[in-house]
């Protein structure tokens, strides 16, 4: 019985807690409270962000403005996680766009380690 009540947690970890102070991860997306993101990190990219016990990291790393939410619990047979890049993320509650920019520093994290970043912003038109 125990196993259950594990992934059922498991499962609703990632899942704002509340309503208000949500914020989305400028890389993946994720969304959370401020005090998630601060006591848990990014579900995904914590190892690249370091999210976890940094208050403002979560600031600078995430974004308050984003529009569109997915409920995202079962990313490897979702045809609207593959269609949003998302299908090899954590289960969890995802906006479909993100306004905001990393930190140069965090930016260069990544191309040092050969990661490629896809901003979620919808609101940039690329064609200009």
């Amino acid at each position: 019985m125990a196993a259950p009540l594990k992934e059922s947690r498991e499962q609703t970890d990632s899942v704002p807690r509340e309503a208000r102070n949500l914020r989305a991860c400028l890389i993946c997306s994720l969304v959370k409270t401020i005090d998630q993101f601060e006591l848990d990190g990014c579900d995904n990219c914590d190892r690249y962000l370091h999210l976890r016990g940094d208050r403002q990291s979560v600031f600078e790393c995430t974004s308050p403005n984003f529009s569109g939410l997915i409920s995202l619990t079962d990313p490897k047979n979702s045809w609207v996680a593959r269609w949003q890049g998302i299908d090899s993320y954590a289960r969890g509650c995802y906006a479909v766009s993100v306004t905001g920019r990393l930190p140069q520093q965090v930016l260069e994290e990544l191309q040092d380690s050969n990661i490629m970043y896809r901003s979620r912003d919808m609101s940039i038109n690329s064609y200009s």
